[in-house]
């Protein structure tokens, strides 16, 4: 969850640091630190409760003093908040420092040793655990080099960490290291960047090595990068990759905040999502990874879906569309509960596995468990070549782009759209869909980016206006049915995540059996009735609301009356499928949740408490 930036090279490290700690700031804002090797020899170090910002107003008087640093902005796991539990952390002598992201699992044994040995502790953390861990291997041996110290430590502990570490006695000298938590290395002119992704240093390089898990690298300007396994020290060549990013991707366009931005994008990203997959002129999906495997999916006992928050939503909503259209059970698990509740997996299985990030911590321990199991493992995330797309044997980019935002909105949608694709593929080839049903709905899916256009067009300003009566509102019911019901759970998360209103999700059915209790004149209930499917059930949902003085905002279809006539509030989207209805009726909603938040001065893009990669337990 945390953001690690590090430099080596002839620019002013400073400004590097603090510039990627902004772009990172996403991945936790809770506190920021930085330390930089001055001209001396001698450690530069200052960090601070708060944001990046806030760093800034304490340490502008480093501008300038260094060629070499590195900074952390963190998402508090061990210790509260507070300067002194920021990164980076320095060792008992003062002369190590480190920066940590991740969870050293067994950090307490061995502060309890390090103890007993002497060592003290400034702070609550597992990283200054480890950093004096580092110091102790080279006092007990002093003829080892720095490099082999931080192997050392690393072989002693558990859990999950990507690190960077500087000693000032090895000036210039740079050593990282990665177990479950990701790090990127930029190469530049005679420099390196180090990143806990690309985005810091997307203007210096269009070159990166992004480490593997288990590896290790030293980085210097005389020697370059050497990278080792952390087990056993066995010299690895890397792979250095081309970066797709640009700058224009993650800046903010104009636009306030980037989840405005990025809600705006989606008729771009779900268009890119389907590009050169979908083919309606020659009536084909084009999805290597399924057609690759198709046998393997054909004859699956079952299909398990595996994710976390937004991206579970999107699983939910994907067995709803397997099962309808390819008529294969479908099973939907929280990968936190998967991993621990001994699930029945066969090699008969197809899991797949859905992160916006890749690096899903849950996820990816649920996937390795499955893995051993032996099923079969696709994958379904937005980011290229992270740790679930190199550990899953198939799988499909989004290809929506960064999302900077930490509420995931159009990462949704594109998910949705794969999903879309994954079903219908699989529909067609195992005869469940005819040729005619095919055709109708990839002419449809291939339409749904103009008519997400449209309700952005069609409802900007209403929701806008709407969000300004609902601003003070303490809790918030949202409900669907069918298809819907996913979505009304990712509708009600979307408020709750970025407004802190409670707010919560049910079955439009479920109502009456218990919800229904908490309906009152001061309740908003967000209700998606497109008039598809159940809609007649949908419209005894909303009388039983208007005979309790509930007041109604409802997500119809365009030309609706029967609904209309009796909301508060209606706002329309195109008619459309009802399998697709979701990705039209959450985009209104999502303006929602971002409007009220905005009113109620809530931080948009950095909502209290969450980060954007969950990289953690």
């Amino acid at each position: 969850m945390c953001g690690i930036v590090g430099y080596t090279g002839f620019q002013d490290a400073y400004e590097i640091v603090i510039n990627g700690l902004r772009r990172l700031e996403y991945r936790g804002y809770d506190s920021a630190g930085i330390v930089l090797d001055s001209y001396n020899n001698t450690f530069d170090i200052a960090k601070t409760k708060g944001k990046v910002d806030d760093l800034v107003a304490i340490s502008e008087n480093l501008r300038g003093k260094a060629k070499v640093g590195m900074g952390h902005t963190r998402w508090a796991t061990h210790g509260v908040p507070s300067d002194r539990n920021s990164h980076p952390h320095l060792s008992n002598n003062g002369k190590i420092a480190l920066v940590h992201n991740g969870i050293i699992e067994n950090y307490d044994t061995i502060k309890t040793m390090l103890v007993e040995k002497g060592f003290t502790f400034q702070s609550e953390t597992d990283t200054e655990v480890l950093v004096n861990l580092i110091q102790y291997f080279m006092d007990i041996n002093p003829d080892i080099d720095f490099p082999t110290a931080v192997r050392n430590a690393l072989n002693e502990v558990y859990g999950a960490y990507a690190i960077t570490v500087m000693h000032d006695d090895f000036p210039g000298l740079l050593v990282v290291g990665r177990l479950g938590s990701p790090l990127a290395i930029g190469l530049g002119d005679n420099e390196y960047f180090i990143a806990s992704d690309a985005s810091p240093f997307v203007e210096f390089t269009k070159e990166a090595i992004y480490l593997e898990e288990g590896h290790m690298a030293t980085i210097s300007l005389q020697d370059g990068v050497d990278i080792r396994t952390i087990v056993d020290n066995s010299k690895i060549d890397p792979t250095v990759q081309e970066l797709k990013l640009n700058l224009e991707q993650i800046e903010k366009g104009g636009y306030e905040h980037f989840m405005l931005k990025e809600i705006f994008e989606q008729p771009k990203s779900i268009h890119d999502t389907m590009r050169g997959r979908i083919l309606v002129d020659e009536g084909i999906i084009i999805m290597a990874g399924i057609w690759d495997h198709l046998e393997k999916f054909k004859n699956a006992h079952k299909i398990t879906i595996i994710a976390c928050g937004t991206s579970w939503h999107a699983g939910l909503i994907g067995e709803y569309l397997i099962e309808e259209f390819a008529r294969i059970p479908v099973e939907v698990e929280y990968a936190s509960e998967f991993r621990y509740r001994n699930p029945i997996i066969s090699d008969k299985d197809v899991v797949i596995a859905i992160s916006q990030s890749g690096e899903t911590a849950d996820t990816m321990a649920a996937l390795k468990l499955a893995k051993e199991k032996g099923a079969f493992i696709y994958g379904i995330c937005n980011v290229v070549d992270s740790s679930i797309a190199r550990i899953t044997d198939a799988g499909s980019y989004t290809h929506a782009g960064p999302e900077i935002g930490v509420a995931s909105t159009k990462a949704f949608t594109a998910q949705l759209t794969i999903l879309s694709l994954i079903a219908i593929k699989l529909g067609h080839h195992n005869g469940n869909l005819s040729k005619q049903d095919f055709m109708k709905l990839i002419t449809e899916l291939d339409n749904i980016p103009n008519k997400v256009e449209e309700v952005l067009a069609s409802t900007h300003d209403y929701v806008k206006e709407i969000s300004k009566q609902y601003a003070d509102a303490t809790n918030f019911l949202y409900l669907g049915r069918g298809y819907n019901y996913p979505a009304a759970l990712e509708g009600a998360l979307k408020l709750k995540e970025i407004s802190y209103i409670h707010a919560e999700g049910y079955p439009a059915a479920e109502m009456k059996h218990g919800p229904i209790a908490l309906i009152d004149e001061n309740m908003p209930i967000v209700i998606i009735a497109p008039k598809k499917g159940h809609y007649d059930k949908i419209v005894s949902n909303v009388q039983e609301i208007k005979a309790r003085k509930g007041k109604v905002i409802a997500v119809v279809t365009r030309g609706d009356e029967q609904v209309a006539s009796m909301a508060d509030h209606v706002i329309e989207i195109p008619d459309s499928e009802e399998c697709f209805s979701p990705i039209l009726a959450s985009v209104p909603l999502q303006l929602l949740a971002y409007y009220i938040a905005v009113l109620r001065g809530a931080n948009v893009d950095q909502p209290r408490n969450l980060a954007k990669s969950v990289t953690v337990e």
